[in-house]
Parts: structure tokens; sequence; C-alpha cells
């Protein structure tokens, strides 16, 4: 099995809180004492550590998330344990509704 080549967020976030919000460590530490983060803590950490940024930030930082597929199949498996539609999905978790279509498309399978 190859080695994904994943940044080690633990370890970034660790030195984050440790040299410059060591106030917030309490609120992070359940977090990153977790074995592995996965794509939704890392967003967690950030909006915890640096806050809610402004629009044009938030516009700018929606571009470059990306999601691996267990996170998706969280996403998915979420709306369908609260019956959220697709709005609902994509206004909890920050998405657009068009990628909440996309990916209830291509994972049709597990998820109806």
């Amino acid at each position: 099995m190859k080695k994904s080549n994943l940044p080690n967020y633990k370890l970034i976030f660790t030195d984050i809180i440790s040299k410059n919000h060591p106030e917030k460590r309490i609120k992070c530490q359940s977090i990153l004492d977790k074995k592995e983060l996965s794509i939704l803590d890392v967003v967690k950490l950030n909006e915890i550590i640096f806050g809610i940024c402004d629009k044009e930030s938030f516009i700018n930082n929606q571009k470059y998330k990306a999601y691996d597929e267990s996170t998706i199949t969280y996403i998915l498996d979420y709306q369908q344990k609260n019956k959220l539609n697709n709005i609902q999905l994509a206004n909890y978790f920050k998405l657009s509704r068009n990628t909440v279509t996309k990916w209830r498309k291509t994972f049709q399978s597990d998820f109806k």
C-alpha cells in the first residue's frame, strides 16, 4: 500500500498552538489527542485557533479545501442520519450545494 504524502497536521497545529496561541490549547486538546486527524478535524482546529475570518478570506479559503473519500462518506452519512436536504447539509458544513449534489451522484450506491 502506498503511503500518502499528507502533512502531519497534528504536529503543525501543536506547534502553532504552543508558539502563538497557548491559551487555546485546552479547546483543541480533545481533537489533538486523536490518533489521526480527519479533514474535518483540521477545519475545526483552524476555526478554533484562527477564528472566523472575513467574507473575502472565507471565499478564498473555500477554493482550497479538499476532502478525502472517508470525509465525504462521513458527511453524506451525517446527512442521511439527520434527514437533511442538500442545502441544509451544505450550509452546515459550509460547502457548495453543487458539491453535495456531485458527491451524492458519485456515491449514489452507498447513500440513497
